[in-house]
């Protein structure tokens, strides 16, 4: 069996994510291994009317909706880099800990995910792939994606 038998694939379904994924798949092709994705969906928060009503029903429609979206996406991005469908998975939770536990659970030997060059502001905040390539239960590859100017 190859080092890397099994990989995890996190996308965000950005434009970007076609890159990953096709980097992904050839790594997966070259070494023999098992391509697996999942993508993760931060729940809606909860805003309470005033006054307080028992149940809110937007929200749970808007989870619904982004979750349906987010399979489509999922789906679509799947065919294209011929992942069967069965290996794909939409979550909702907190993106960083639910790769890692996706990881865990599917004992994966490599999670492939993609890394921005951070600007400003967004030094303060802890990008995923750092959380995700420091609490991995097995090796990370952070894909280096182009400048966003370079992109489009």
């Amino acid at each position: 069996m190859a080092i890397y038998g099994r990989m995890l694939l996190a996308v965000d379904l950005t434009p970007e994510s076609v890159l990953i994924g096709q980097r992904a798949r050839e790594l997966a092709s070259a070494l023999g291994g098992e391509l697996e994705m999942i993508h993760v969906i931060e729940p809606v928060p909860a805003v309470v009317p005033i006054p307080p009503e028992p149940v809110v029903p937007e929200m749970v429609t808007a989870q619904a909706e982004l979750i349906d979206i987010a399979e489509e996406h999922i789906g679509r991005l799947a065919r294209e880099l011929d992942v069967p469908e069965d290996r794909c998975k939409v979550v909702v939770g907190n993106i960083k800990s639910e790769i890692v536990r996706a990881a865990a659970d599917r004992m994966v030997d490599l999670i492939i995910i993609g890394s921005r060059e951070r600007h400003g502001l967004a030094f303060l905040i802890k990008p995923t792939e750092d959380v995700v390539v420091h609490q991995a239960p097995c090796d990370v590859l952070a894909v280096r994606l182009p400048h966003e100017e370079d992109w489009k």
